[in-house]
């Protein structure tokens, strides 16, 4: 799924309601008091997930949260995912919403078993889910844009064009999604000054990032974010001002469905563990902090919300991967699990190129310098083709080609050789998922190389089994942010 700016519906209006007291702001989520569907009766714990062996997690696609960088799956929700999946023991899914306002109901439907992204912790939430404990605080700002000349004017010029209190927004337009906390803070702070404020509403579905560019490229005024996001924003625009502050501090936190105790306490304990950790806080500042870094990626033609692009070899890949008939972004997934899209990757055993191909394999296919992008991945495909053929016993096209990634790692004699244990041991021989996987990994033990069915010995059966999931799972990521 790869998901686009859409038309901006804007409807300007004033508000004249009288709203409550106290900060019901957002991290770049849901209005503190929107009227939200009463929740799903959708019972499903973490035990129900333990055994189901996936957590499904509801997460936005932006420059924090989860996007894909160079062929990685990166962002702060997706890093602390994986580390939670892995923790629980768990397969991790995540789900995109399209539009920002679907995340509670999203929850409650059962579509995923938490909410990962910044929500702030507010009462009226409080009703609807169970909030984690916070992973951060932070503060919402009024974020717009300087003069178009302010590099060579004095500071004293520049605050006068610029709001510096909250005072001076009566009569001020503020850009906001209408479902979001920032509206619900700006209805606030008219019973604070009590003044009127103009609030011009944008859809749900378009994100926080893609609001300040609207302010950066002047197609409104101003508009309000978390600081840290804002921040972020301020390092590669750097004409935006963001010292304006509409909030109190505010803490941030994941969302889980009410009736979901057992994962909310695992979550928590999790988080407290991780806090502790260094880890933690290198994650942290990769997204919200590491200005240099964050600049030269979203420039980046390989930054997924900017192209289509996967990697500057996509064109390669894509006629290569006509010849076998794949998605060119699965073989995309295959060449970065080998290389990282590195044409000068050599591996500890002398395999060269993006496809990783051993020198005596390069030559049997063809390929007389292996680290020319064009040969080496010709002469991949040629040689997976050619591992393809060995499993024509395989009749079900996705198994198969689970069969030749692992006989493209280590060999088809070890895959083989882990069939023949599996059909021994009452497993189906033809189904890589829970059947031959699981006896490629028993071939590392001397109990099962040294069993009478098996021809080719011992294999380190973690690594083909890796590989293959590893590969799959990158695809998927890969579908959800690059078109076909």
């Amino acid at each position: 799924m790869k998901l686009k700016r859409s038309a901006l519906f804007i409807v300007v209006f004033i508000i004249f309601a009288a709203c409550s007291q106290g900060d019901n702001g957002s991290g770049d989520g849901l209005a503190g008091t929107q009227q939200v569907p009463k929740p799903y009766k959708i019972s499903r714990d973490l035990e129900a997930i333990k055994k189901d062996g996936v957590l499904h997690a509801i997460s936005i696609y932006n420059s924090t949260s989860y996007f894909l960088y160079k062929g990685m799956p990166m962002g702060f929700e997706y890093e602390l995912l994986s580390r939670l999946a892995k923790n629980l023991g768990l397969e991790l899914k995540i789900t995109i919403a399209e539009d920002i306002d679907d995340l509670f109901e999203m929850l409650n439907k059962g579509e995923g078993d938490l909410i990962a992204y910044g929500l702030t912790i507010t009462e009226p939430r409080k009703k609807l889910v169970s909030f984690t404990e916070n992973h951060y605080v932070t503060h919402q700002a009024l974020v717009q844009r300087m003069p178009d000349n302010w590099r060579s004017l004095p500071g004293y010029k520049i605050d006068k064009q610029l709001i510096s209190n909250t005072l001076e927004l009566s009569n001020d337009t503020v850009w906001v999604r209408e479902n979001s906390s920032y509206a619900e803070r700006i209805k606030n702070l008219e019973n604070e000054i009590g003044a009127d404020i103009p609030i011009a509403h944008i859809n749900g579905n378009v994100t926080t990032d893609e609001i300040i560019k609207m302010v950066v490229d002047g197609e409104i005024e101003r508009t309000v974010a978390d600081h840290n996001i804002a921040a972020i924003n301020k390092t590669y625009y750097p004409i935006l001002n963001i010292d304006t502050r509409v909030s109190f501090s505010q803490r941030i936190a994941w969302a889980v469905r009410q009736n979901s105790p057992q994962l909310l306490k695992a979550i928590n304990k999790w988080i407290e563990k991780e806090k502790k950790s260094d880890d933690y806080y290198v994650i942290y500042n990769k997204y919200f902090k590491n200005t240099r870094s964050n600049r030269s990626r979203i420039k980046s033609d390989f930054y997924s919300k900017n192209s289509n692009k996967i990697s500057k070899y996509d064109d390669i890949i894509k006629a290569n991967a006509s010849e076998i008939g794949w998605d060119w972004r699965f073989l995309s997934s295959q060449i970065y699990q080998e290389s990282r899209f590195d044409p000068k990757a050599e591996s500890w055993a002398g395999a060269t190129g993006l496809i990783q191909l051993m020198p005596a394999t390069a030559k049997e296919v063809g390929v007389s310098n292996n680290h020319n992008p064009e040969q080496n991945v010709a002469g991949g495909v040629k040689y997976l083709d050619r591992m393809r053929d060995n499993f024509e016993v395989v009749k079900d096209s996705i198994q198969k080609i689970k069969f030749t990634l692992a006989a493209f790692n280590c060999g088809a004699g070890h895959v083989y050789d882990a069939m023949r244990l599996a059909e021994k041991n009452g497993r189906n021989p033809h189904v890589w998922d829970e059947n031959v996987e699981e006896y490629i990994l028993k071939l590392k033990d001397k109990k099962y190389y040294l069993d009478d069915v098996v021809r080719h010995g011992f294999v380190r059966g973690r690594e083909p089994y890796n590989y293959v999931r590893d590969i799959f799972l990158r695809y998927e990521h890969y579908k959800k942010f690059i078109e076909e």
